[in-house]
């Protein structure tokens, strides 16, 4: 991995995680589960993908580096850089998670999931900080782009938490999202 590469991830996972992290501080039980409509995924079961997207890809990013490089699916990746580098702004292109990393209620108390969407996160960027792997040597597919090499997927990984910061925001901006405002006391 590039400097420029390392680097790009890092601030990405850095400010999808702060940006989530501001989003869910101080909700209500009601603001949680608040769901847009009966399909929609509330703001817990978007934080709970986040954790579990990151833990499958991290996984799989191990499985796959243990197996030889393709390096004959090398050419073909830069023609896909656009659309993981844009995926966070893509809001219009809509995906079907694995089923392995749909939300099914993995931690009840939002608490212990803020801990280990830091937790996951913190283990994600020491990962991407340290690693001397030949990313680019090594694919796994997408299930809309095809293959992707794990650089790559580490990129798509960083989005993927700004675009469900962004589906938040979506669900908080609608007009029947339970508010609640904290009671300020003066100094």
């Amino acid at each position: 991995m590039e400097i420029h590469e390392r680097q790009l991830v890092l601030d990405q996972l850095d400010s999808s995680e702060a940006r989530l992290l501001e989003l869910v501080r101080e909700l209500t039980p009601e603001q949680w589960s608040f769901r847009e409509a009966p399909e929609r995924w509330s703001i817990a079961e978007n934080i709970e993908h986040v954790i579990a997207f990151e833990n499958f890809i991290m996984g799989v990013i191990a499985d796959v580096m243990a197996r030889p490089a393709e390096l004959d699916k090398k050419a073909f990746a830069a023609e896909k850089e656009p659309l993981v580098l844009g995926l966070a702004n893509a809001r219009d292109v809509k995906f079907n998670a694995r089923e392995v990393v749909r939300p099914v209620r993995r931690w009840l108390d939002t608490e212990e999931m803020v801990a280990e969407l830091r937790k996951t996160r913190a283990r994600t960027v020491a990962f991407v900080a340290e690693t001397q792997a030949p990313l680019r040597d090594h694919f796994f597919p997408h299930v809309a782009f095809g293959d992707l090499d794990c650089y790559q997927w580490l990129v798509v990984m960083a989005q993927h938490g700004a675009r469900h910061a962004a589906q938040i925001e979506e669900i908080k901006a609608d007009p029947v999202y339970p508010v609640w405002h904290l009671a300020r006391h003066p100094d």
